[in-house]
């Protein structure tokens, strides 16, 4: 008896999804539980397990687009299990079988061969993605195991060849890869083009003396990991400060929907993260009610969650206002585009140590440009600049984020 595994509804407004990975080959049996592959949506990647145990049929190809609810595999429950077959639940007995079946699979054509090589889960993974044969890496870890670095290193070696073509190159053209664009990709170059046609950016900019926080980190840092278990970030301050001037400002916590303007009562800040299929913005919920250890944990909870891919619609949605951090790249300055529908979006820079004015004198400070983009319909050039220099207050003396002054 054959069982289809079909693509599910991840979404009222995704129709489709590309296959992604394949973590399970042709004709391989799976137990039920076992993640078979991955698919990619404009919004997110999830993983696909198998509810039946059978012997795999894949039925479409790495890359290929398919529609909601279109089968993309076969499993056949006919098929007896082979002899060293475990099921998932059966694995905990075994912690080396268990890491095992949690190391991801090697591509389909060479499950069998890449399993025999020694190579980190990690580095399993990251081939995966890139298809690297770990067959044709060396590896440089203890023992000879291949490790992260090599397969990263053969990537870029991988990148360098010239890609193989039907079509002969003309005389004298240069190297270059082509590659289709991820949905994902599609999803952001077409949501960043429309938020410039649809509505009226500008964007005000200001500095910021970090000197009171990175004090403030510098004392508290050791005792705030040790009671909460993550360390004090600056995102957590820029959340609160933001919150901050968000209920100083109330206009910037709105939007446009067709001729009328939506004003929030709610505070949940989305924070922008690069990833390596392109940038997304989880939503942190209820900042103004929440406490900075309890905002940190949501920050390493996305970071770890966008790391491996397990990022979800919903933690995607409802956000009112976005922080990017371009600092962390080494950014100076820059325009961020806001992030429809909502109306304003705060960059954060590099800090880096100037000379400034303080008291008549000239003193070096650790200094840092802000930038905030806002849809000039709904917000105007004095609320945007009341808005910056409210969180600039905020950041410059932190101590009214605990008293509300």
């Amino acid at each position: 008896m054959s069982h289809e595994i079909k693509i599910p509804s991840v979404g009222e407004s995704i129709t489709s999804a590309t296959l992604g990975a394949w973590h399970k080959a042709e004709g391989e049996y799976v137990n039920s539980g076992e993640v078979i592959l991955t698919i990619e949506t404009d919004k997110i990647t999830t993983e696909l397990e198998a509810d039946r145990s059978g012997v795999l049929h894949q039925l479409a190809a790495v890359g290929d687009e398919l529609a909601i609810g279109a089968p993309v595999a076969r499993i056949d429950e006919s098929a007896a299990a082979p002899a060293d077959s475990v099921p998932v639940s059966a694995a905990v007995v075994s912690p080396a079988r268990n890491e095992a079946l949690a190391a991801p699979s090697a591509p389909s054509g060479s499950a069998s061969e890449s399993a025999a090589v020694k190579a980190t889960p990690v580095a399993r993974k990251v081939a995966e993605g890139e298809g690297i044969d770990l067959n044709r890496v060396s590896g440089t870890g203890t023992g000879g195991k291949i490790t992260k670095a090599d397969v990263l290193d053969a990537a870029s070696a991988k990148v360098t060849e010239p890609p193989t073509s039907a079509i002969a190159a003309p005389a004298g053209a240069k190297p270059t890869t082509r590659k289709k664009m991820s949905p994902l990709r599609r999803k952001i170059a077409t949501h960043l083009v429309n938020a410039q046609h649809e509505a009226a950016i500008l964007t005000t900019f200001n500095e910021v003396d970090m000197s009171a926080v990175m004090d403030l980190r510098k004392r508290l840092q050791d005792d705030f990991t040790a009671r909460n278990g993550v360390k004090l970030g600056f995102m957590s301050f820029f959340i609160k400060a933001v919150v901050e001037a968000l209920q100083s400002v109330p206009a910037v916590n709105g939007r446009i929907e067709g001729d009328e303007i939506v004003e929030n009562h709610f505070y949940d800040i989305g924070v922008a993260v690069g990833t390596e299929k392109g940038l997304i913005v989880p939503v942190i919920r209820e900042c103004d009610q929440k406490s900075f250890a309890q905002i940190e944990r949501d920050i390493v909870d996305y970071a770890t969650k966008a790391r491996d891919g397990k990022i979800g619609l919903p933690d995607l949605q409802g956000g009112v206002f976005t922080i990017t951090n371009g600092g962390i790249y080494g950014s100076l300055l820059s325009t961020p585009i806001i992030n429809p529908p909502q109306s304003g979006i705060l960059g954060m820079h590099s800090i880096q140590q100037r000379p400034v004015a303080v008291d008549g004198q000239v003193v070096i400070r650790p200094m840092m440009y802000l930038a905030l983009s806002y849809d000039h319909r709904l917000v105007d050039g004095k609320e945007a600049v009341t808005f910056l220099v409210r969180v600039k207050q905020c950041i410059e003396s932190p101590e009214r984020l605990l008293v509300g002054a």
